[in-house]
C-alpha cells in the first residue's frame, strides 16, 4: 500500500506541470516522450529470452491500453479543460476498476462498489459547485476513455502476471511500456506534422521528468504496489491523487480552491480506504 500512497504523491504534481509547461506541444507527441523515455528506462531489464510469445502479447497489449490509450486520450483533455477539472473527471476510475475486475472473475462484490463510490463522494466535493469550461463534454468524454484505459490496463496486468512464474514486475515491465510507445509513436506520425515539433529546454526537462519519473519508475511501483492490495483498496488509490493534485496546485501551482471542500472530501476518501481494508480484513476472516 505504500507504494501506492507515494505514487499518487508524485502524480499530484503531474496535473499542473503538463498544464504549465507543456502547453503548445501536441498531445500525442508528448504521450510518446513519456513512453519513450519510461522505455529507456525499463528495456534494459526486460528479460525477453523467458517471457513467451503469448505472454509477451499480453504484456504489450495491457502496456497499449494502460499507457498508450491512457495517455493520448488524458493529455488530449488538456485541450479542453483546466487542470483541476481534469483531476477531477478521474474520480470514476475506481468504479471501473471494480466494475472491469468483477466482469472477469464474472462476480459481483458489492463491498468494492460502495468503498470505491464513497472515494468518489469525497472526490466530488473537493470541487462542487465550481463553474467548468465551455469544452466539458468533449474534455470530459477524453477523461473517461482515459479512464477505462487505466482501469482495464491495470486489473489485466494483475491477471495476467498472476498466471506467471519466475517472472518478476522489473523482467516484464519494459514490455508495457515496448506496447506503448508504439501506439503513441503510430498516433504520433499518423496526426502530428514533425516539422511542427518545437520543445524549449524547459519543456523537454519536463518530458523527462514526467516520463523517466512520472510515467517509468512510478506506473511500474503502481502496478507492483497494484498486485499486493485488494480491488477495492486499489480502486480508493486511484482517486486519492485528485485531492493531492489540488493541494499540490494550492501550494506549488498558486491555484485557488475552496479549503474547507478540500479537507471535507480528502477526509471522505481517507475514510472510504480505512473502512475497506477493515471490511476486506473482517470478509478473509469469516471465509477462513
Amino acid at each position: 500500500m505504500g507504494w501506492l500512497l507515494l505514487v499518487s504523491l508524485a502524480w499530484a504534481f503531474s496535473f499542473g506541470l503538463i498544464k504549465t509547461n507543456l502547453t503548445g506541444i501536441d498531445s500525442n507527441f508528448v504521450s510518446f516522450a513519456r513512453m519513450a523515455f519510461a522505455l529507456l528506462v525499463f528495456l534494459p531489464f526486460v528479460k525477453f529470452k523467458r517471457i513467451s510469445p503469448r505472454l509477451g502479447w499480453k504484456l504489450a497489449l495491457a502496456g497499449m491500453v494502460e499507457f498508450g490509450i491512457m495517455y493520448i486520450a488524458y493529455i488530449a483533455a488538456f485541450r479542453y479543460l483546466k487542470a483541476y477539472e481534469v483531476a477531477l473527471f478521474t474520480v470514476f476510475t475506481p468504479i471501473y476498476v471494480a466494475l472491469i475486475d468483477d466482469a472477469i472473475e464474472k462476480k459481483f462484490n458489492a463491498l468494492y462498489l460502495v468503498t470505491a463510490a464513497l472515494a468518489v463522494v469525497g472526490t466530488w466535493v473537493v470541487k462542487s459547485g465550481q463553474p467548468l469550461s465551455s469544452s466539458i463534454w468533449l474534455g470530459f468524454l477524453l477523461v473517461q476513455v482515459s479512464n477505462l484505459a487505466f482501469a482495464f490496463g491495470q486489473v489485466f496486468y494483475r491477471k495476467v502476471m498472476a498466471g506467471t512464474t519466475g517472472l518478476r514486475d522489473q523482467d516484464v515491465f519494459g514490455v508495457l511500456y515496448l506496447g506503448a510507445a508504439a501506439i503513441t509513436a503510430l498516433a504520433t506520425l499518423l496526426f502530428v506534422p514533425v516539422k511542427n515539433i518545437q520543445v524549449t529546454p524547459p519543456q523537454f526537462w519536463t518530458l523527462v521528468y514526467l516520463g523517466v519519473f512520472a510515467s517509468g519508475i512510478c506506473f511500474f511501483l503502481w502496478n507492483l504496489g497494484a498486485r499486493k492490495v485488494n480491488t477495492g483498496a486499489l480502486a480508493i488509490f486511484n482517486d486519492l491523487k485528485v485531492p493531492l493534485s489540488i493541494l499540490v496546485s494550492l501550494v506549488v501551482f498558486g491555484e485557488q480552491t475552496n479549503l474547507v471542500k478540500l479537507l471535507i472530501g480528502c477526509s471522505i476518501v481517507i475514510l472510504s480506504l480505512i473502512l475497506n481494508e477493515l471490511l476486506a480484513k473482517r470478509k478473509t476472516r469469516l471465509g477462513n
